[in-house]
């Protein structure tokens, strides 16, 4: 096939056939005949204009082509006297006159039908090599999917030995453990020396779902998709970019992350962040991994606060799902789910303040975090110094604003009465609170949910 190629098609052919030059010289004998032919009558008529101005006298002699009058010879009128006797007159013009003879429309012939029979040549040749090629099809698709593998395998290993990725242990267990885990793409960006790598440990049987929190910019976002990047990598037969990592083979992945529109369906941005929570709700497994980068918050804060904290316990509690999760958020109340959904664990992702200024450590660390440091973000975005001042201040009337009524609501009344005595001895709240439950109204997700509240509580009172 590539012998093939080689003798019939030149190197450099033209996009279309339709001004031929696609055959190579030697292939086909018919070909080269005409070729010659129709060079030879070009040659001639090359020489034709010098030999007739000789033969004639008539310094400005003229030979041309016209699409409509093919090949002439033109005299101007104030030579008209020296034209020869056997130029034939084949068109008047406002400055002279337009001849030909019997053996320039011998050659015009030559070279036109010459010209039209090589394009037929050669089409009908490219068309004949074209199928002879198909017949290698089968062939052809083999190594390109050889040649395609071997690709990408190869770029996989050169990628692995030169930025020092680790090869992963895979197996059948519900746990994803990765020591020093990096985003394969960002840590380029940043060089070998500023990114800082971290540790990540989710596991079905006690840290089924993480609540990332921390501040903005600190690196939450760049933290959850490494660990989908490091899980793909390694199902797809890839080192990681990682000191190690043990993954538990997951059946998809599954993520909602961004800010995106699709206002052409009439979809809103939060109207495509739900369907895409749902998606995952409804689809994912046990086997699954899950990545949330912030839930509800294209609503008002109390509508998406509830939304991120009832998407969390369906994750954790509902049986068909309980998928490895991690989920960002600014909403620090989430934290409060760790104390009593037991496979819930709180990390944020570190920083530091110094003298006003906040630096950015990107390590997670257990805990949650209290501070979303938004102001600050805005500050470093360019927001006038008039707007990031007065933000601060609307922030501190709030948060103070919002101490008063938690102390308000926790304040007691001066003069207490006595507890009254119950006839059978003390009575527990918490089995008041049990006997109030309307358990044939409740689902089973909801008993389970309260289950776990209950349990917390009684811990607490234990205390």
């Amino acid at each position: 096939m590539v012998n093939l190629i080689e003798q019939a098609i030149v190197d450099n052919p033209a996009a279309t056939l339709e001004k031929g030059g696609v055959v190579k010289l030697g292939f086909s004998k018919e070909l080269d005949e005409i070729r010659q032919a129709s060079t030879d009558a070009k040659r001639y008529l090359a020489n034709l204009e010098r030999q007739e101005k000789e033969r004639t006298g008539i310094k400005n002699l003229k030979v041309g082509y016209n699409r409509v009058f093919g090949y002439y010879i033109e005299v101007s009128k104030a030579n008209l006297g020296s034209v020869p006797e056997s130029y034939i007159r084949k068109q008047t013009l406002t400055g002279g006159e337009r001849f030909y003879t019997p053996e320039l429309k011998e050659y015009e012939a030559v070279i036109l039908n010459a010209q039209e029979r090589i394009i037929e040549l050669e089409t009908a040749i490219f068309r004949q090599v074209c199928q002879q090629i198909a017949a290698f099809g089968d062939k052809i698709l083999a190594s390109a999917r050889a040649l395609a593998e071997i690709d990408v395998f190869a770029g996989l290993a050169e990628v692995a030995v030169r930025y020092g990725y680790a090869r992963p242990e895979l197996t059948a267990e519900d746990a994803i453990s990765i020591r020093g885990g990096r985003h394969p793409v960002v840590e380029r960006n940043l060089g070998s020396d500023g990114f800082i790598p971290n540790d990540t440990y989710l596991c079905n049987k006690d840290t089924q779902l993480i609540i990332l929190t921390g501040p903005n910019m600190s690196g939450k976002s760049t933290y959850l998709k490494q660990v989908a990047l490091i899980v793909l990598l390694a199902q797809i037969g890839s080192y990681v970019p990682a000191d190690s990592a043990s993954v538990g083979i997951v059946d998809r992945i599954f993520t909602r992350i961004g800010a995106q529109e699709d206002l052409a369906a009439g979809q809103s941005t939060f109207m495509v962040e739900m369907v895409e929570a749902a998606n995952i709700l409804n689809n994912a497994t046990p086997k699954s991994l899950i990545i949330l980068d912030e839930i509800g918050r294209g609503t008002s804060t109390y509508d998406g606060l509830s939304i991120a904290w009832a998407v969390a316990e369906f994750i954790h509690n509902h049986p068909r799902l309980r998928a490895k999760t991690l989920f960002a958020t600014h909403y620090h109340e989430l934290v409060e789910l760790a104390g009593f959904l037991p496979r819930v664990k709180n990390f944020n992702v570190a920083v530091s303040e110094e003298e006003g200024r906040v630096i950015f450590l990107r390590k997670v660390v257990p805990g949650g975090a209290d501070k979303s440091y938004g102001i600050h973000v805005a500050q470093l975005a360019g927001l006038p110094a008039s707007v990031v001042h007065r933000a601060e201040e609307v922030l501190a009337g709030l948060e103070d604003g919002q101490s008063q009524m938690k102390q308000r609501k926790t304040v007691r009344p001066r003069k207490e009465s006595p507890p009254q005595l119950a006839l059978f001895g003390d009575k527990s709240p918490i089995i008041e609170e049990i006997g109030q439950l309307d358990i044939d109204s409740m689902s089973p997700l909801e008993a389970i949910t309260r289950l776990y509240e209950l349990k917390r509580k009684a811990k607490e009172a234990g205390k």
